[in-house]
């Protein structure tokens, strides 16, 4: 992806890595953003289910990835309104691999990325108040080593109270479609294998409960990954996308909204609206 590429040659090395991430994401957060505005898209199937996806949380929107508090507080509270049913994430893939016959109408399912400590510390609360669930894509290299990152203790404690499910986000988070392009493709079979089965099995080891799912770092893929994926065992993965998920959708390329504190409670109604309609 060449905008990445660009943000990476003004950041380099381990110590910026969650800063590239952030810049990165935070780009393609105005460009969704920007289509939200304009155009929500409306469903095209009969399964129509949102899949929002959420960073760190604080008191202030500090960069592009922070969402305030008081904007998720408003985010549930608009989905409540609406008459939302938030879902497990495991129920929307029942659902698309035929295992469940059907979903509730109006269901949504809430996801976060790469295990902030604030999704401990201040989005597990708010959801803990509502008995909702959402899943965490983290990737293993981070918890208990990165300053920002859970520690696994707190994960565990996470998984244990039932509401909360975690999944594989890779092992370190790398761009897996521009590495593709600057390595030889036995070394890169190699990486990439490594980055799925590696986050896989740790996750697994750690927290007792099977890994079955996957965000793809920066929403990105390819038919290639999405192959290596599913031979390692991932059922389902999730891409980026200004749109619900459909039945329609290949089932390791499964969209979802990348939420920032632009995204205003009235325009999540809209955009919600929209796709239940």
């Amino acid at each position: 992806m060449t905008t990445d590429d660009t943000w990476a040659a003004h950041f380099t090395g381990p110590a910026h890595a969650s800063r590239r991430r952030s810049l990165v994401l935070g780009l393609l957060a105005t460009l969704a953003g920007r289509a939200l505005a304009q155009s929500p898209q409306q469903p095209a199937a009969a399964l129509s289910v949102p899949v929002l996806v959420y960073h760190r949380f604080a008191a202030t929107a500090v960069d592009s990835m922070t969402v305030r508090l008081a904007t998720f507080q408003a985010h549930l509270d608009t989905i409540e309104r609406l008459g939302g049913t938030v879902l497990p994430l495991d129920a929307l893939v029942d659902r698309l691999l035929g295992r469940r016959a059907s979903l509730p109408p109006r269901a949504v399912v809430l996801t976060a990325d790469d295990g902030h400590r604030s999704q401990f510390e201040a989005m597990a609360p708010l959801l803990r108040h509502r008995r909702w669930p959402a899943t965490l894509f983290v990737y293993p290299s981070a918890i208990s080593n990165a300053s920002y990152a859970m520690q696994w203790d707190q994960l565990r404690e996470l998984v244990a109270e039932g509401f909360f499910t975690v999944q594989s986000h890779t092992f370190w988070h790398p761009n897996l479609v521009r590495d593709r392009q600057h390595m030889a493709p036995a070394a890169f079979e190699a990486m990439a294998s490594d980055q799925l089965s590696r986050s896989k099995s740790r996750l697994e080891r750690e927290l007792g409960r099977p890994v079955s799912q996957l965000a793809w770092p920066f929403g990105l893929t390819d038919a290639g990954l999405m192959a290596l994926a599913g031979r390692l065992g991932y059922e389902a993965a999730f891409v980026l996308g200004n749109r619900a998920v459909t039945a329609g959708d290949p089932v390791l390329a499964l969209p979802r909204l990348l939420v920032t504190d632009a995204l205003s409670a009235p325009a999540l109604s809209r955009w919600l609206g929209a796709v239940w309609r």
